[in-house]
C-alpha cells in the first residue's frame, strides 16, 4: 500500500484521533441516554457524525495550542 507523503501527518494524525475519539465517546453517551434500545445502531451513528464534524475542525484549531501547553509542561528530549 502506497503512503501518504510525511507532510500530511499533521492532518492525518488529529483526523485519526478524532475519529477514535468522537466515535468512543458518542458510544458512552448514547448508551447512557438511551440504552441499548431498538435502532441503537442508527441513533449512535448520528450522534458521531455530529460529533466528529466539530471535533475534527475543533483539533485542527487548538493543536497548536496544545502543543505549546505540552512544551511549557514537558521537558524536551536531550
Amino acid at each position: 500500500m502506497r503512503k501518504l507523503p510525511a507532510r500530511y501527518a499533521g492532518l492525518v494524525m488529529p483526523f485519526l484521533l478524532s475519529i477514535l475519539m468522537t466515535f468512543i465517546v458518542s458510544l458512552i453517551s448514547t448508551l447512557r441516554s438511551v440504552g441499548l434500545v431498538d435502532h441503537f445502531l442508527q441513533i449512535w451513528m448520528g450522534s458521531w457524525a455530529l460529533s466528529w464534524v466539530f471535533a475534527f475542525p475543533t483539533l485542527l484549531m487548538v493543536l497548536p495550542l496544545v502543543r505549546r501547553m505540552t512544551s511549557m509542561l514537558v521537558e524536551a528530549p536531550a
